[in-house]
C-alpha cells in the first residue's frame, strides 16, 4: 500500500476581527488607556447640547474675569470720582474711553465693580457648595448604610428643611450669626444641604444591593471602605450635576442676602449690594441697575445650561 502523506496546512491567515477584540480589551487590561476614551465619550455626549456648550463658555469666560480682575478692571472698584456721579454709559470722553457702564450714586465705576464682584460671587458660590456638598455626602452616606433610626433622624430634619422657602432659612441663619459674607456663605450652605443629603441617600441605597459592594464586603472591607473606596465613587455623577446646578442657586441667595443688607457689606462690591444701593434711582438712572441684574442673569443662566448638560452627558438613562 502507498501511504499517503497529509498535505501540510496552510498557516492560518491573521484574523482581521483580532486587533479590535484587543482594542476592545486594552482598557479592561490598562485601566489608564480607558481614561482618554471615557472623555471623548463624555465630551461626544456633552457637545450635542450647544446650549451646555455656551454655558461652558460662559462659565470659563466669568472665572477669567474673576482671575485677572485687578489687571481688567479700569478703575478700582471702591474708587470715587466726585465729579461724575450718576454719569450715564460713556464710550467715549474727551478722545479716551471712560466710563463703558456708567458710575453709581457714589461716582464709583460700575464696570469695575461688576468685575471684580464677579470673584466674590465666584468665591461665595464656591465655599457654599463644597460645604454643603462635603456635609451632604457624609450625612448620605450615614443615613444610606446605618439605616435606621439614623436615617429617620437625618431624613426627617431634612425634610423640615425643606419646608421652609430657601432665602426665608437664610434669613434666619443670618439672623442668628450675625451679617457678614462669612455668616451668609454658612446660611447658603445650610440651605442647600438637603437636595446633597437626599440625593446621596438615594445613589447609596441603589448601588449597596450590587454585587460589587457585596464582594468587597466579603473581602473584609469595613463600613468607611465600603461608604467611601467602595461605593461613593460610583455616586458622584449625580452629585456633579447637583453642585454644578447648585452653583446658581448659592449666587441668587447671595445677591438676595446682599440686597437685603445681610450679605457683603459696603464698600464690598458685590452684586446684590449694587441692586439695593442703585433702587431708589432706578427711575432717573436705569442703568445702575440693569448692569448687575444681567451679571446675575447671565452667570445664574450659564452654570443652569451647563449642568443641563452634564446630567444628559452623565447619566446614561438620557444618552440618545
Amino acid at each position: 500500500m502507498v501511504e499517503r502523506t497529509a498535505a501540510p496546512e496552510a498557516p492560518p491567515e491573521s484574523d482581521p476581527v483580532m486587533p479590535r477584540a484587543l482594542a476592545d480589551i486594552a482598557p479592561e487590561l490598562d485601566p489608564a488607556l480607558a481614561a482618554p476614551s471615557s472623555l471623548r465619550e463624555f465630551w461626544g455626549d456633552f457637545s450635542q447640547n450647544r446650549g451646555a456648550v455656551a454655558g461652558l463658555a460662559m462659565v470659563i469666560a466669568l472665572v477669567l474675569v474673576a482671575i485677572f480682575a485687578d489687571w481688567i478692571a479700569p478703575h478700582s472698584p471702591i474708587e470715587q470720582f466726585r465729579e461724575a456721579t450718576l454719569t450715564p454709559p460713556s464710550w467715549h470722553e474727551g478722545g479716551t474711553t471712560k466710563f463703558l457702564l456708567g458710575t453709581d450714586a457714589l461716582g464709583r465705576d460700575i464696570l469695575s465693580r461688576l468685575i471684580h464682584g464677579s470673584r466674590l460671587s465666584l468665591f461665595i458660590g464656591f465655599i457654599s457648595v463644597t460645604l454643603s456638598l462635603a456635609l451632604g455626602v457624609v450625612l448620605g452616606l450615614l443615613a444610606g448604610f446605618l439605616r435606621g433610626i439614623t436615617e429617620i433622624f437625618i431624613m426627617r430634619l431634612m425634610d423640615v428643611m425643606l419646608a421652609l422657602p430657601s432665602l426665608l432659612l437664610a434669613i434666619a441663619v443670618v439672623a442668628i450669626l450675625g451679617p457678614g459674607l462669612i455668616n451668609a456663605m454658612y446660611a447658603i450652605a445650610i440651605v442647600l444641604l438637603p437636595h446633597y443629603v437626599r440625593l446621596a441617600r438615594a445613589a447609596v441605597i441603589g448601588e449597596t444591593g450590587k454585587e460589587y459592594v457585596a464582594a468587597a464586603r466579603i473581602a473584609g472591607a469595613g463600613p468607611l471602605r465600603l461608604m467611601f473606596n467602595t461605593v461613593l465613587p460610583n455616586c458622584t455623577a449625580p452629585l456633579i450635576v447637583q453642585a454644578t446646578l447648585g452653583f446658581s442657586t448659592a449666587i441668587l441667595d447671595a445677591a438676595a442676602l446682599g440686597f437685603l443688607g445681610l450679605g457683603a457689606q459696603p464698600p464690598t462690591p458685590e452684586w446684590g449690594s449694587m441692586l439695593a444701593d442703585a433702587l431708589e434711582f432706578i427711575q432717573r438712572a436705569s442703568w445702575v441697575v440693569t448692569w448687575p441684574g444681567l451679571a446675575i442673569l447671565i452667570t445664574v443662566l450659564a452654570f443652569n445650561l451647563m449642568g443641563d448638560g452634564l446630567r444628559d452627558a452623565l447619566d446614561p438613562k438620557l444618552k440618545r
